[in-house]
């Protein structure tokens, strides 16, 4: 039986050449485009292994590694990710990455990480430095990238705004009500000090929430 495989990735061509290069020897079981559809595609197809961007619209790959934990917490991360920055490394497998390659040595590299994380193992990508490693054994910094300062629901409002979405949009998106967009919003702007959408989206930014393309 061939191991079940779910690809998270707002890029469609990548996405399509992942499928191409992945398909002789597993099963590629679905596809998604943003974080929120990976969380509940994860709780239905329950797939082996998940390979997840970063950067990914509505809900970035970091808190969605985050959730899959708890929703599929047999299934194998892996990072697809342009993201060569020591922070991000260290993050995502805090988060429960059990691999992080590079977009760019995804084609040379993405059958041996599958294959490894697989048999148990961690993969990173030669490309990536040292300093992450060093990162990754010592405790996170306060208020760093992908600080862990704000709750989940707080991170999750926090990106909408940040991305330019409105109060119904996000309300949708979280099935919540707008009051309590407005609430989370408002607890936002008091606790960080943010008083324009700018500041949401500077803030999300420096903080590794969302990268400057997510922002409109």
């Amino acid at each position: 039986m061939r191991p079940r495989l779910l690809l998270a990735d707002d890029h469609t061509l990548l996405l399509e050449g992942i499928r191409l290069m992945l398909e002789p020897e597993f099963e590629l079981v679905g596809s998604v485009e943003d974080g929120q559809a990976l969380l509940a595609a994860a709780k239905t197809l329950k797939p082996d292994v998940i390979l997840l961007d970063i950067s990914m619209p509505v809900l970035n790959g970091i808190d969605a590694a985050r959730r899959l934990r708890k929703i599929v917490p047999s299934a194998r991360l892996i990072f697809v990710t342009m993201h060569a920055d020591p922070d991000y490394v260290a993050e995502a497998f805090r988060a429960g990455a059990m691999g992080y390659l590079l977009k760019r040595a995804a084609a040379s590299e993405l059958l041996t990480a599958i294959r490894a994380v697989l048999k148990g193992n961690h993969y990173v990508s030669p490309l990536v430095t040292r300093n992450a490693l060093e990162l990754l054994i010592s405790p996170p910094k306060p208020g760093g990238k992908f600080s862990d300062r704000l709750t989940p629901r707080q991170r999750e409002v926090l990106q909408l705004v940040a991305e330019g979405r409105s109060r119904k949009e996000i309300a949708a998106i979280l099935n919540i009500s707008v009051k309590t967009v407005e609430f989370h919003k408002a607890t936002l702007m008091r606790e960080l000090n943010l008083g324009t959408a700018a500041d949401f989206t500077r803030y999300a930014i420096e903080h590794g929430i969302i990268t400057a393309e997510r922002s409109r």
